[in-house]
């Protein structure tokens, strides 16, 4: 699942103890607590923020006092983070504490922008993402963000702005949910939640359980949020932000709001969701760690090329984590839409939700699905919609990753030119 987002219960950073080794797929990364004045000529560790998993460039941090692998790389001219005060920085040199303060404003400010962007500034393609999935009547399948724009700009004249942003809190709320089982659930069983730096089959097994876990307790929150998103602001109730844990604990207890005979027990659901689950989280994590390695060793050639200003090794101790993080939403997200496609669909069947018409912009349609599970689901779209109808809402993946890449590439202008500024 991806609520990016809600990128499903992706994008979510959990970070360890004080630990030098690197989690599976550089998912789970680890910082080091161990002096700044000692291994600050080796790591840079970035501030501890949300939406930053702070991934460290090497397998392991070196111990302190071994001399470099490379010669080429030795000298204040070519540190991570020029140190004032003592011998052999330049005239140029950032002094030590003005260093450390830059260093912690830039990757507060990277990180919070990418934060903003991934779950505020890309929500309302969330909303009409998920809206056209579950739309088995549009005739209209919005695969180009040209046609997405048009009727976005519908809604937001029909119905307001907060047509586009409904049911924002809510996807907060699951992704606490999910950090907060996921710990709980590491922390009274033996499964763990991150993989070591020599993993065996057995770690990955357990950890992937524990993944699947994680996703089981917070699916009936999830489809709660997935109502809130997708219901009609036309007929749709002011509320509250705790409606979404309101509604989750009464799906699973068979309370709440009435539901028809179509509803498809928990039960049926959680296949597919464990599925797109644990698929999403295994090829983020694998595109991540391939995009890191490829900026690692260009990062490195260029070291070994030519000297690396304070600026650029700023920029260089933030930004691939950030690009390779965003890379994976990506494929992952494109590569199983079709699946999120079928799993709306299967989680939205019988809860008596209203949408948006997203052929027209205005009236309102409502949800009467027979699906009897994930296969006939599948059979169904294939048949009467075609392959393209696993792809309806395409479009605004397109508009949702093309404004994340023009925010990270602006983010990275304005930050190199206060810091040019600064040095």
């Amino acid at each position: 699942m991806h609520p990016r987002r809600p990128d499903g219960f992706d994008g979510l950073g959990y970070r360890s103890g004080a630990r030098d080794e690197q989690g599976f797929g550089g998912a789970f990364p680890a910082r080091s607590f161990s002096s700044a004045s000692d291994l600050s000529h080796w790591v840079t560790t970035p501030p501890d923020i949300p939406g930053s998993r702070n991934l460290h460039w090497g397998e392991k941090s070196p111990p302190y006092g071994v001399p470099p692998p490379s010669t080429p790389l030795e000298g204040p001219a070519e540190e991570p983070f020029p140190r004032g005060g003592g011998g052999g920085g330049g005239g140029g040199s950032v002094p030590g504490q003005s260093s450390e303060q830059l260093n912690r404003f830039a990757g507060f400010g990277i990180g919070l922008a990418s934060l903003f962007t991934e779950n505020v500034l890309a929500h309302p393609c969330i909303v009409l993402r998920r809206q056209c999935q579950v739309n088995y009547h549009a005739r209209l399948y919005h695969l180009t963000p040209f046609t997405v724009i048009n009727i976005m700009y519908s809604f937001n004249k029909t119905q307001g702005p907060r047509a586009l942003w409904k049911g924002m809190g809510s996807t907060f709320i699951v992704q606490g949910v999910t950090l907060g089982a996921e710990g709980i659930i590491s922390e009274f069983t033996p499964l763990p939640r991150e993989i070591s730096h020599k993993w065996n089959t057995k770690q990955i097994g357990e950890h992937l359980l524990l993944k699947s876990l994680t996703y089981i307790v917070a699916m009936p929150f999830y489809s709660a949020s997935l109502i809130e998103t997708v219901q009609s602001e036309i007929i749709r109730d002011n509320t509250g932000i705790l409606e979404c844990i309101k509604e989750g604990i009464g799906r699973v207890i068979g309370l709440g709001v009435p539901h028809s005979k179509r509803l498809l027990p928990l039960l049926s659901l959680i296949f597919p969701t464990v599925l797109h689950g644990v698929l999403h989280y295994i090829i983020s994590s694998v595109i991540q760690k391939i995009v890191l390695l490829i900026l690692k060793r260009k990062t490195y050639n260029s070291h070994l090329a030519e000297s690396t200003s304070p600026v650029q090794s700023m920029l260089d101790a933030y930004f691939p984590e950030l690009i390779a993080n965003f890379a994976a939403s990506l494929c992952s997200d494109v590569i199983l839409y079709p699946l999120e496609t079928v799993l709306h669909r299967l989680h939205i069947q019988g809860t008596r939700t209203i949408i948006d018409n997203t052929d027209l912009g205005y009236e309102v349609l409502p949800i009467n699905t027979q699906y009897e599970g994930m296969r006939d689901c599948i059979n169904t779209i294939r048949q009467e919609e075609g392959m393209l109808g696993f792809y309806k809402g395409f479009g605004a993946v397109v508009i949702q990753y093309t404004l994340h890449a023009a925010v990270l590439q602006i983010t990275k202008i304005i930050y190199s030119t206060l810091l040019q500024n600064s040095v």
